[in-house]
């Protein structure tokens, strides 16, 4: 397993844990593949922001621990993270949840 303190997006990327998959009250099993994938998580980890064609590096919006709302077919998942972890662009992020 790899460590998500190993992994260190860069430019404008964000590492993304996904919020915990809402459960049933009436206890109906349904498969993986049959469930949505939550589009909500917390901010983690983000790389430094982009950079533009004079050199200048663009700061990211974001913050660790900020709550974001994103879209079902936003970024990548993290290969080998302990838990449901997503690397995406901070142009995949929709809005902050306060």
């Amino acid at each position: 397993m790899v460590s998500t303190r190993k992994i260190k997006p860069l430019g404008n990327r964000i590492l993304v844990k996904r919020s915990e998959k809402p459960t049933t009250q009436g206890g109906i099993l349904l498969p993986d593949s049959a469930q949505e994938k939550p589009r909500q998580g917390e901010v983690v980890a983000m790389g430094p922001g982009k950079m533009d064609d004079s050199g200048q590096v663009t700061p990211i919006d974001l913050k660790v621990g900020d709550r974001v709302l994103f879209g079902a077919f936003a970024g990548t998942d993290a290969p080998g993270a302990e838990e449901d972890h997503i690397i995406m662009s901070e142009d995949d992020v929709l809005a902050v949840i306060e």
